[in-house]
């Protein structure tokens, strides 16, 4: 099936063609179809604001939308920066401000009281008003310093759990190389896509989408949380 992104975040339409493709899906980019537009996330959770994304998208171009939201919750913050991630330092979208922020309130803080988990929330919107919502998680905790060049956002300082030795992934694939004390942003896409709260998500949301496309009876469908990680570890 053919989507269109609801988002204007280059490296999360970047992760999103990825495993769509890896499901045996297809997007197209706002830019593709000529659509500039900023939908404002004014939901109470990770869910509602990837509805409310997808929603708005879907009425905009007639199309099958798809929207994430996601971001990261740290428990020595209470759980925050939660749904306000990308604009934890005051301005949306500065990755090195939003890092400077996290590491500063966390200073002097121990690696133990360091937890933390991504979590993802991504919503199919079809025409008509019908739509399925998928969440995933990972988890981890947040590191002394920034690591690694590859991905975006929090990347460079979130550790995961879910990594290492030879195993079955939720895409039911083998990791085979070994990630063990590495942020998000020292691993390869192969790796990340194997361990990450928005591949969880998504493979969620893949094993759901034929069946809940075909029962017309199915209006809103919130999927209880999925762990894309390594069996055993």
């Amino acid at each position: 099936m053919e989507f269109v992104a609801a988002t204007n975040n280059a490296g999360k339409l970047k992760e999103i063609e990825r495993i769509l493709t890896r499901a045996g899906h297809t997007c197209k980019s706002l830019q593709e179809i000529n659509l500039e537009v900023d939908v404002e996330e004014n939901g109470a959770s990770f869910a509602e604001n990837a509805c409310i994304k997808a929603r708005e998208i879907c009425r905009l171009c007639g199309k099958p939308t798809i929207a994430d939201d996601s971001g990261l919750e740290v428990d020595f913050l209470n759980g925050e920066p939660g749904i306000f991630t990308a604009r934890y330092c005051g301005v949306h979208g500065n990755d090195e401000a939003n890092n400077d922020k996290l590491l500063q309130n966390l200073q002097g803080v121990p690696k133990q009281q360091r937890g933390a988990r991504f979590v993802s929330a991504v919503c199919v919107y079809l025409p008509g008003g019908r739509y399925l919502t998928a969440m995933g998680a990972c988890n981890g905790y947040i590191g002394f310093e920034r690591r690694g060049t590859n991905g975006f956002g929090y990347d460079p300082i979130f550790y995961p759990t879910y990594v290492g030795t030879p195993g079955i992934t939720c895409w039911g694939e083998g990791v085979f190389s070994n990630t063990e004390d590495k942020s998000y942003a020292e691993l390869s896409a192969e790796q990340k896509d194997a361990i990450s709260h928005r591949a969880a998500a998504m493979q969620a949301l893949s094993r759901e989408l034929d069946g809940f496309l075909t029962d017309e009876s199915r209006r809103s469908v919130v999927l209880p949380f999925c762990a894309a990680h390594v069996n055993g570890k």
